[in-house]
């Protein structure tokens, strides 16, 4: 009795011509990409007593995503960084449509955050019904806005008066 592959490894399909680079990496050892200096690292919000913090900031809601600002304390504030954590509810669905919501604003934040994100502050994304349903591009849409937004809420709300 022989016996043959009826699956392709996983190695071989990435570099096989016809699969492609997966999910739109290059896989080619020379190609690192340049860092920009003037771009804003991202800390993750891993404790409660943060999420808590930001949920009692600002907050603007769009189709695809909530978010939620304020200013971050001083006694965990770098300089050039901004804090971001991502929360689903059980609303959204069961853990395997949780997990891909938090991936989805995971990679919208990380596309966005750096450009547009104010060293100093706390951003918390909420997951939406929509976020799942909604094209990518529209979701990355739907941050911009919404950190515009924030940011001229937060400018009105951080001025003394």
């Amino acid at each position: 009795m022989a016996f043959a592959l009826v699956w392709q490894p996983l190695a071989a399909a990435r570099c096989s011509p016809v699969a492609g680079p997966v999910g739109g990496k290059s896989f080619r050892p020379d190609h690192t990409p340049e860092p920009n200096p003037k771009l804003l690292k991202m800390d993750r919000l891993k404790h409660r007593a943060d999420f808590l913090r930001c949920a009692h900031g600002v907050r603007r809601v769009a189709t695809g995503v909530t978010l939620e600002a304020t200013s971050t304390p001083e006694k965990f504030a770098k300089a050039e960084t901004v804090r971001v954590g991502f929360t689903a509810t059980r609303r959204i669905g069961a853990a395997v449509e949780r997990n891909r919501a938090k991936r989805r604003l995971r990679a919208a934040a990380a596309a966005l955050l750096p450009l547009y994100g104010r060293a100093g502050h706390d951003y918390v994304l909420v997951a939406r019904a929509e976020t799942l349903r909604r094209p990518f591009a529209k979701l990355k849409d739907d941050l911009a806005a919404s950190l515009q937004a924030l940011h001229a809420r937060l400018a009105r709300t951080e001025q003394p008066s």
